[in-house]
Parts: structure tokens; sequence; C-alpha cells
């Protein structure tokens, strides 16, 4: 009961970063425009996103634009893309192959190894989801902050972190927390009893620990003694030398 209820914490933790990931893949505010210096136009700020620029008058107006060309995009931008489409897939295929291992659903009947491997699987792939979301994110606050203090750029050139980027350390560490709870959850050792089950149709099923077996004592039987019992045979016998009480038919002759 108690690994069912974390599985199901683990989906909501996975559903959660995953719609996180989306917003931070689709949203233009990775970059934002620093007002520091002589860059006194606060009236309008730039946003730069992974798709499209936008720009934004007196906190009223936006305008975007989509990126012409994407070899003109820097190197940094270009795997940043990769990474979070790739992301947004792992993250979507481990939710759905979640669901075919959770104890509360019906989709592998009688196999608790099965279901144990399904989420293991599951977990292991929204954590690679987690590892494709934080290097753009973490990649791309490294070059905003490093250009930031670079002493050759302008200050109109330098950048702030976006929006984006606090949701996709956020979403990071949800899809991480979803994606170890998978995998912990179902991790048994081998030398761990497992339950066995006894099927019934008038009944429900029924658990039982196997029985411990008591070591038996050996019983000696007394052995009898063979008895000898006479053979009947077709041809005559010609020894006549037993005990009896009665004497026979030759022994008479012979005395008289």
């Amino acid at each position: 009961m108690a690994n069912s209820a974390l599985e199901v914490v683990g989906l909501i933790l996975t559903l959660i970063g995953l719609i996180g990931t989306a917003a931070s893949t689709g949203m233009p505010m990775w970059r934002v425009t620093a007002f520091i210096g002589e860059n006194i136009i606060v009236f309008e700020t730039r946003f730069e996103g992974l798709w499209m620029n936008c720009f934004r008058q007196a906190n009223i107006r936006m305008q975007c634009k989509v990126y012409d060309s994407l070899l003109a995009l820097p190197p940094d931008l270009q795997a940043a893309r990769g990474l979070m489409c790739c992301a947004l897939a792992l993250g979507g295929l481990g939710l759905l192959i979640s669901l075919l291992g959770l104890q509360c659903t019906s989709c592998i009947e009688n196999n608790d190894r099965a279901k144990r491997l399904v989420l293991i699987i599951a977990g292991t792939m929204i954590i690679m989801a987690c590892i494709c979301v934080l290097i753009p994110v973490s990649w791309t606050g490294h070059v905003i902050i490093r250009d930031f203090y670079n002493p050759l750029l302008i200050d109109a050139q330098r950048r702030e972190l976006g929006e984006a980027l606090y949701i996709g350390w956020v979403a990071s560490a949800f899809l991480f927390a979803g994606g170890c709870m998978f995998i912990c959850c179902n991790l048994q050792s081998e030398d761990k009893v497992s339950e066995r089950y006894v099927y019934s149709r008038t009944s429900d099923y029924m658990a039982y620990p196997p029985q411990p077996l008591q070591p038996q004592q050996l019983v000696l039987l007394p052995q009898q003694q063979p008895q000898f019992q006479p053979v009947l045979s077709r041809h005559p016998s010609t020894n006549y030398s037993y005990n009896s009480r009665y004497p026979s038919v030759h022994s008479g002759v012979a005395y008289l």
C-alpha cells in the first residue's frame, strides 16, 4: 500500500515536471535585457528564446519574430533546442510507460516482477529527461553570466537570466524526484522472500508466507522373519523324514 501511494506521488511529480519542461521550451524568456549603466531605455524589453525573439513596449504590447535560420543561431541555442525536445519525448514516454506498471492499474496482471521492471524503465527514462533539461538550462545560464561579466561587451549586449531558466531548473528537480521514486520503490533484493498467491474463483487473492521445512526423524521398522510354506509338486517326493504326532500309513505298514 505504501509503494502504491509513492508511485502515485511520483506520477504527479513527473507530470508537473513535464508541464514545466514544456513551458520552459516554449517561453521566449531565456535571455532578458539587462538595465545597467547607461542603458536607461526601460520602456522596451527584449526577450530571447529558443524559437523566437520578442520585444515588449511599456509592459503593454509584445511583438515576437521567429528565427529565420537555424544555422545562424549560436551553438548553445541549437543544442538547447535538441535537448529540450529530447527531454519532452523521454518524459512523455516515461509517463505513459509508468501508467502500465502502477499497482492501481490492471494492465499487467499476476506478474509483480514485470510491473517492477516497467516502473524501473520508466523511472530511468524520466531521469534521462531530467538530465536533458538540466544541461541546456545550466549551459545557457553559464553563458549569460560569463557574458555579463565580460569587460569587452557593452552594456546593451549584456543579458540577464530569464524566467524560462528558473522554470527549467524547477522542472528538472520535479522530474528527478519522480524518477527516483519510481526506481527506489521497485528495487527489491533477490534474497527477499516474495509473497505467494493462491487463486480461487470464489474468493479474492490471499497471500501466505512459505512454511519452513521441519526435519523428520527416521524410524526403523522391525523386519519379519520369512515363513516357509509347503510347496505342492506334481512329482512324488521320496523324502518322508519329518516329525509328526500322528503316524503315517507307511510307518504303520512297517510296524506290522
